[in-house]
């Protein structure tokens, strides 16, 4: 039995069915299409800037007047490692030469950056209804700040310290990602990969755990799945592999194609990418690197030097360096419009509501 709180009727939806925030895959014609259809779409800002983020509010609501998150990362940046560097730069070499590219030529620094109080201010006055969060939660300051605007404050959880942690300082709903979600993990307390657990041993842990409404999320996509995570006492589910192959989503043509196939079944957590474990689709970079490596720059540093590979090789229709986010549910991925998805998911859940009732 699901616990008693209605997180549909707080958010205004159809149904608890909230869309998971990725950057690089999607923009607001997702979200709005989400939003559209009886979900909770989301603009994930990390890879945005100010001007950007902006901007995506601003057509999100130019196209739906319905409610909406905006995602942010709360990582702390790390201090630059030259030792480090130039060990993954060294490792990228081979590569470089293969596409007759210059190492010296590769930028450097960070891709994605923090919620911070410049940002508070951007989207004070734009007023979104939920801000989620990846990676803890901002400084007391800044939550402080997002709350008295009356924005309801979701945030990610990888492990039931994680939980508890996010309901003592100040969260309003948990999202708890199992090990089979795609993208980046939402760890911030241990970065202990043994520790996390799938998400339907996960899931009733955390419930157990924490007073507040938890949101169930990695490897959803369809019926069987929804009504698992409400019999394990989801108040919602959060989705966001299986919108991949919606037209709405941004991902890369050779992205596109993976998805839904035999290849699409090989997901790994990885850190090559961005510097943190993150699941994707296995490709050449992971199989040839090993998907875990210590000489990769700390999180958000890494994509730097990958950027003239991934360019060369996407012009190649190759995806040999790209990040092929993607969760364990990728392989049974289906083209089909955002709403259309999103309707399917929120009768699935309505449908699993009605056969607890019977």
């Amino acid at each position: 039995m699901t616990k008693a709180v209605d997180l549909a009727a707080r958010l205004g939806l159809a149904a608890p069915v909230i869309q998971a925030p990725m950057a690089g895959a999607q923009g607001h014609a997702l979200a709005a299409a989400v939003c559209e259809a009886g979900g909770l779409g989301a603009i994930p800002a990390a890879l945005l800037s100010p001007a950007g983020l902006r901007a995506e509010i601003e057509a999100l609501r130019a196209r739906s007047t319905r409610p909406f998150a905006v995602n942010f990362f709360c990582h702390q940046p790390p201090a630059p490692d030259a030792a480090r560097e130039r060990r993954w730069r060294e490792r990228l070499a081979p590569y470089y030469a293969e596409y007759g590219l210059d190492p010296a030529a590769a930028p450097a620094g960070a891709m994605r950056a923090p919620f911070s109080a410049e940002l508070a201010a951007l989207i004070e006055p734009l007023r979104p209804p939920v801000l989620s969060f990846h990676f803890g939660l901002p400084a007391p300051d800044l939550l402080a700040r997002v709350k008295r605007w009356g924005a309801l404050v979701m945030a990610s959880a990888t492990t039931v310290e994680e939980a508890r942690w996010l309901q003592q300082h100040g969260a309003d709903v948990i999202i708890a990602q199992g090990l089979e979600a795609g993208g980046h993990r939402g760890h911030f307390l241990d970065d202990d990969l043994t520790r996390q657990l799938g998400l339907f041993a996960l899931l009733p842990q955390i419930v157990q755990a924490v007073s507040l409404p938890v949101v169930a999320a990695g490897g959803i996509g369809d019926a069987t799945t929804i009504a698992a995570a409400r019999a394990l006492g989801a108040a919602g589910v959060q989705i966001g592999t299986a919108y991949l192959k919606s037209p709405e989503a941004t991902i890369t043509p050779q992205h596109r194609a993976l998805l839904g196939t035999e290849a699409a079944r090989h997901t790994a957590l990885t850190n090559l990418f961005s510097g943190r474990p993150a699941r994707s689709i296995v490709n050449r970079l992971m199989r040839e690197c090993g998907p875990l490596c210590a000489d990769v720059p700390a999180f958000p540093l890494a994509p730097a030097a990958l950027a003239p590979l991934r360019e060369a090789a996407q012009a190649q229709g190759r995806s040999d360096f790209s990040s092929l986010w993607a969760g364990s549910y990728a392989a049974n991925c289906r083209a089909a419009p955002a709403a259309e998805l999103t309707q399917a998911f929120i009768a699935a859940w309505q449908a699993a509501r009605t056969q607890e009732m019977a």
